[in-house]
């Protein structure tokens, strides 16, 4: 390929990268909002959570860009960039993904935990924040690892916007070369490298959380 069109796919590897951060971002928001509101003591918050979880989890990601982006501007009279429209609807897909990881790990914490924290008259945010947390969040990481290798992946999904992605600019370059096989292996081998660095990174922060878990004198709970 010339540098002219290494540099389409460079912009475009750019492009996929900041919706991937932005999304992911989102996404652990809405993960640890509605995965922590699953275990809420109250039954109308978790049946709200839960309808959240059920209808995005339930819910294509094409589709709901699709209505990010061309059914709700029409109806409410303003247009989000693509970017932004593409963080929205990924993000809140994704995010119900997340909630259930968010809610099985807090509900592997062993119960004596929880009672220690009221024991200690902590209230409920306090034994979230103090106790229940710090022991479930390493035990979130490989899955979470999981869900952002299938956030990356989701990313391609946003060229239906016409969005500058890594999967839009590697059809315009095939379309410029009339190489199909040659470009898509390209885009196969950066999809790839991508997921292995988030790989790695993920497993350095896993390793580095449950040493920190493991160096506290209570074992990171409550004693």
């Amino acid at each position: 390929m010339t540098s002219g069109l290494w540099e389409i796919v460079l912009r475009g590897v750019w492009v996929t990268v900041q919706l991937l951060l932005f999304s992911a971002l989102l996404g652990a928001v809405v993960a640890f909002t509605i995965g922590m509101a699953r275990t809420h003591r109250l039954r109308s918050v978790r049946f709200l959570a839960g309808c959240y979880t059920e209808v995005f989890r339930g819910t294509s990601a094409l589709v709901m860009i699709f209505w990010v982006y061309f059914v709700l501007p029409p109806a409410f009279g303003w247009q989000l960039v693509p970017m932004w429209a593409g963080t929205l609807a990924l993000g809140l897909t994704y995010g119900a993904y997340g909630t259930e990881i968010v809610r099985g790990a807090l509900n592997a914490v062993d119960p004596a935990q929880r009672e220690g924290g009221v024991a200690l008259g902590f209230t409920p945010w306090q034994r979230m924040r103090l106790v229940l947390l710090p022991q479930a969040v390493p035990e979130m990481i490989p899955s979470f690892g999981n869900l952002l290798i299938e956030l990356l992946k989701g990313t391609a999904l946003v060229s239906v916007m016409g969005m500058g992605d890594l999967a839009f600019s590697g059809n315009l370059v095939r379309l410029a070369l009339q190489q199909s096989a040659e470009i898509y292996s390209y885009i196969l081998v950066i999809y790839f490298l991508i997921a292995f660095l988030l790989t790695r990174l993920m497993r350095g922060l896993e390793k580095r959380l449950k040493e920190q878990l493991a160096g506290q004198p209570t074992g990171g709970g409550v004693a």
